[in-house]
């Protein structure tokens, strides 16, 4: 059992509040998932540059000096912004794919946790408020974001366990279920050149739709697909650099609820997620349906 949230703005004068709304959105759903919880953010990036967010593997943060070395080390000015044991790298488009060869070869503990021009990914053991406060949360802009809060089942209580999973450039997923068939498709996607961190089934998840995006479907096309191809039960909530998406498997085994307005669209597992939304009582509030794709998407 494990919780998700998930908020789409629509009214772009919500941008700076939307960490204020996930935060108790995310808070809601500790029940569901005490174990670990994280995040992902998308805000406006900046042209020409690409965000790292790195997680640090040790119990303190390894952050100091970081930018200096990688400005000798991978030759190119890096920003770096230090959230407890996660830093966000600011880096030339460019420069990016040396970057993360340097870090890989010289800062082994530190693991990349997303890439893109405006995702951020969070993610930690311990209660999901914990884990908010850590990373302040509430105090965080953008205009969509991906909450998950774990109660794990199949795998470790880990920092890399803990979702939502980054396999592709401004792409993440955060899980409600279980796939039966994700060890066949994890050799698949292997030999077809995805990597993977971890053991748990959500990742393979998120590859696969990397995967299928990378043959040039968007996110509602490839979410279409995996109706096909992923076995078990799921409730997936994806993000994209524009786009946000919610597929639930064909027989609907786990909760779901979702609410629109003009200003927003929503997702909770359970509908308490939901009621401190702005006008949430004039919302259009529905479960969505099973074997359905609903997708969103605004102008790059």
């Amino acid at each position: 059992m494990c919780g998700i949230v998930g908020l789409f703005l629509k009214d772009e004068r919500l941008s700076t509040a939307l960490g204020e709304l996930l935060a108790p959105m995310l808070l809601s759903m500790s029940e569901r998932g005490p174990d670990s919880a994280g995040f992902a953010i998308y805000d406006d990036g900046v042209a020409g540059t690409l965000k790292i967010t790195l997680q640090s593997s040790g119990e303190t943060s390894p952050f100091e000096a970081l930018a200096e070395a990688l400005a000798g080390g991978a030759g190119c000015s890096v920003d770096a912004t230090v959230r407890a044991n996660h830093c966000v790298l600011t880096v030339p488009e460019t420069a990016v794919d040396r970057v993360v060869a340097w870090i890989a070869a010289a800062r082994p503990e530190l693991n990349v946790t997303s890439i893109g021009r405006r995702i951020e990914i969070y993610k930690d053991t311990g209660l999901p408020g914990d884990v908010c406060d850590r990373f302040g949360l509430a105090k965080m802009r953008g205009t969509h974001a991906i909450g998950h809060t774990r109660m794990a089942t199949e795998s470790a209580v880990t920092t890399d366990g803990a979702h939502p999973f980054s396999t592709g450039p401004d792409q993440c997923l955060v899980h409600n279920g279980s796939l039966s068939n994700h060890n066949t498709l994890r050799r698949n996607l292997t030999h077809d050149g995805l990597h993977f961190r971890t053991d748990n089934d959500s990742e393979v998840a998120a590859a696969y739709l990397t995967w299928r995006m990378r043959q040039g479907m968007n996110l509602a096309a490839a979410l279409d697909v995996a109706l096909d191809d992923l076995d078990g039960f799921y409730t997936f909530v994806v993000g994209t650099e524009t786009g946000f998406g919610v597929l639930r498997d064909p027989i609907a085994c786990k909760p779901a609820v979702m609410a629109e307005t003009e200003a927003y669209v929503a997702f909770g597992s359970e509908y308490r997620a939901l009621v401190g939304l702005p006008d949430i009582q004039k919302a259009r509030v529905w479960e969505p349906d099973p074997a359905t794709v609903y997708f969103w998407e605004r102008a790059a």
